[in-house]
């Protein structure tokens, strides 16, 4: 280890001038813990190792991290020796204050690019974990380009470099900063409305909202994702502090002067438009950096639906000095930082291609294209970086002005399933990873084979605020329409608005699904498009919006949202349908994806089948018809629902019945 004394003069050089560093550890897995272990001998502090196997306390798992936001802590260890949670990598440099080291523990430096990422299960769809060189490519290089990183490799001595002295820097006493100071004093003032206030971690977002609450001679309730985030928040408020969940507030009657939504990005839309119009003053603070909800999304989307909306951003740190050298190096390797909005795209516009190899030899282009995409997307996270870097079957089109990105569509491939599978899915007894598009037209439509067709989902399409209205967006569709000429379709999901569907349609789109339950993220019904490509790809659309259209009249009902197509009202029990009871009776298809064929079951046949006809006929809740016909529990009743399809089938043509029985029965043994 290098001279400890040298090491403890510079972590107290850092917290004179309140700054944060980031110091790596490559080597083996042994050597880099003991390593990160004898630091905790030399320098004091809390020491939080957040890993997997963390060999001392206090610890947490990366997924666990998020409960500890809003928390502070002296130095800290991130293990990647197994794989790179990059939220929970920048969440956690979050926590730490003015004189803190974040040691990162990562393999050997040369080979870590090889090395399958065990948090790319999360989001590559694939079964087992897959190496993660363009991330590990790219971080090195942001490492490498930044100088103010310490970087420990066994087998090489480690150094402790001398860095030349910056000024003093002078903590917060705990009296409101001069921006906080301005802000508190139009808040104060405010008689009702709503205001939002974003900031980058470390700001005083949490101390303003606490310091307001301790100021205002009425009362206020604290809400936030979770409770152990407010930490900050409570203290400031002391006394005054009446925390309440989201959901347990929407569902009391709790009423109060001021509403304060901590880490307001984080809570589902609809839940907090509830919650904003119950209350005659709101304040919504969240983080513009990518692991609490993406803030500038939040503003884009959200807040857009609030006109008088009053809007204030933090800029000074509080909690470090500015131009923090930690803050620095995580803003650049998860790309935080979206000043693309600022520059204007001008001029004439060249649409291309481009794969992921480009993070190797061009990455200035898709690191444009991310920043365009995140800052244009409610919720985009690290987890979408990861993703466009290394996960495979991506593929990007970008329309270009001189030297900046002006849109850009993201294409992901799906489908090709063997028809033994797309099968298997369709019964509802296997469910592969991926494939949202794909598995969803077998799962939830009328065709076994339909994920044997190959198709590329449109995962996200953005356009530069500057250059919309310009027909950029349906451009770039077709051009990927023509990029993908070997594809059967291209496809979308999305939460279904009548402006996000006027242009699916404009760009020819054909709507083959609507979900049945509100999106938690958007409050929106989920709905389905597909733009057909191949013959097969036609037939396909064809059959499936057919089918929508016959269930329109009573998805509508049970939504209780129209449905933009010309409903058929058809009422005979077709082929396609004999097909799908028989998959909800014999199967494990859901009953709501069945909830059209179904109700024409229920007008053909004349048995009571009181757990079918009480669902669907008179809309009664799970819970009321397990009342109703004694019946255990949610599973219990479903099963109780299979035999009543069962049985109304085989009254209406018994042979038909055992024949569809058998032949589903044969696709649940698929291996």
């Amino acid at each position: 280890m290098s001279d400890n004394t040298a090491l403890s003069a510079l972590t107290e050089q850092m917290a004179r001038e309140g700054i944060r560093r980031l110091l790596i550890i490559s080597g083996e897995e042994n050597w880099c813990q003991g390593q990160a272990l004898s630091l905790r001998d030399i320098l004091p502090g809390d020491w939080l190792w957040v890993g997997a196997n963390a060999p001392a306390e206090p610890n947490c798992t990366p997924q666990a991290l998020q409960t500890l936001l809003g928390r502070e802590f002296r130095h800290a260890v991130f293990d990647a020796g197994q794989g790179f949670d990059a939220a929970a990598f920048a969440a956690l440099s979050g926590t730490l204050i003015a004189g803190s080291w974040l040691v990162l523990l990562t393999p050997q430096w040369h080979t870590w690019h090889t090395h399958p990422d065990a948090d790319s299960l999360r989001w590559s769809d694939c079964a087992e974990p897959v190496p993660t060189p363009h991330f590990i490519e790219h971080l090195k290089r942001v490492i490498s380009r930044d100088g103010q990183a310490l970087h420990w490799q066994q087998h090489q001595p480690a150094l402790c470099p001398h860095f030349p002295a910056r000024v003093d820097w002078h903590a917060a006493t705990g009296e409101p900063q001069p921006e906080q100071a301005m802000i508190l004093t139009h808040l104060l003032d405010m008689s009702s409305g709503v205001v939002a206030i974003t900031a980058a971690r470390g700001r005083g977002k949490s101390a303003l909202a606490g310091q307001l609450i301790s100021r205002i001679n009425g009362t206020a309730i604290v809400t936030a994702p979770a409770k152990a985030a407010t930490d900050v928040l409570a203290q400031f408020a002391a006394e005054r502090y009446r925390f309440m969940a989201p959901d347990a507030l929407l569902s009391s009657t709790a009423l109060a002067d001021w509403l304060i939504v901590d880490e307001a990005a984080a809570i589902p839309a609809p839940l907090l438009q509830q919650l904003v119009a119950r209350f005659p003053r709101t304040l919504l603070t969240t983080t513009v950096q990518g692991y609490e909800g993406t803030g500038r999304g939040f503003l884009l989307k959200f807040c857009a639906r609030f006109p008088n909306l009053r809007r204030y951003e933090l800029q000074q740190p509080v909690r470090w000095a500015q131009g923090c050298p930690l803050e620095k190096i995580v803003s650049d390797a998860l790309v935080f930082d979206d000043d693309n909005f600022t520059h204007v795209p001008s001029g004439e516009l060249h649409y291309s291609t481009f794969e992921q190899q480009s993070w190797r030899f061009q990455p200035a282009l898709p690191l444009a294209v991310y920043q365009l995409l995140s800052g244009a997307h409610y919720r985009t996270s690290p987890l979408d970086l990861r993703r466009m870097m290394d996960a495979p079957g991506q593929h990007f089109l970008q329309a270009s002005a001189a030297d900046s990105v002006a849109g850009a569509v993201w294409l992901v491939d799906e489908g090709g399933l063997s028809a033994e599978l797309s099968q298997a899915v369709w019964a509802g007894y296997r469910r592969p990873r991926g494939n949202l598009v794909a598995q969803s037209l077998a799962a939830h439509g009328s065709d076994p084979l339909a994920a044997t067709l190959v198709g590329r989902r449109v995962s996200r399409i953005a356009v530069h605020p500057a250059r919309q209205r310009e027909g950029i967006g349906q451009q770039l569709i077709m051009q990927a329409r023509h990029y993908c000429s070997q594809c059967d379709y291209l496809s979308v999901s999305f939460g279904y608005t009548a402006e996000l569907w006027g242009f699916w349609q404009r760009c020819g789109f054909v709507l083959v699904r609507m979900g049945n339950h509100r999106e938690a993220s958007s409050g929106c019904y989920t709905a389905m498009a597909l733009l057909p490509i191949s013959e097969a790809g036609k037939r396909l659309a064809g059959r499936e919006h057919q089918r929508l259209r016959r269930d329109a009249e009573i998805l509508a009902q049970w939504n209780d949202e129209h449905i933009p197509l010309t409903p058929l009202k058809e009422t005979t029990l077709n082929e396609d349908d004999w097909d799908e009871l028989a998959g909800f009776a014999f199967a494990h298809r859901p009953l709501l994806t069945s909830l059209g064929c179904l109700s024409r079951l229920l007008e053909h046949s004349e048995l009571p089948l009181p757990a079918l006809r009480g669902r669907i006929q008179a809309q009664r809740s799970d819970t009321e018809l397990c009342q109703q016909l004694k019946v255990s529990g949610r599973k219990a009743l479903l099963v109780v629902q299979r035999a009543e399809a069962a049985q109304a089938l085989n009254q209406l043509d018994a042979e038909r019945e055992q024949r569809l029985h058998n032949r589903i029965m044969q696709w649940q043994f698929f291996h």
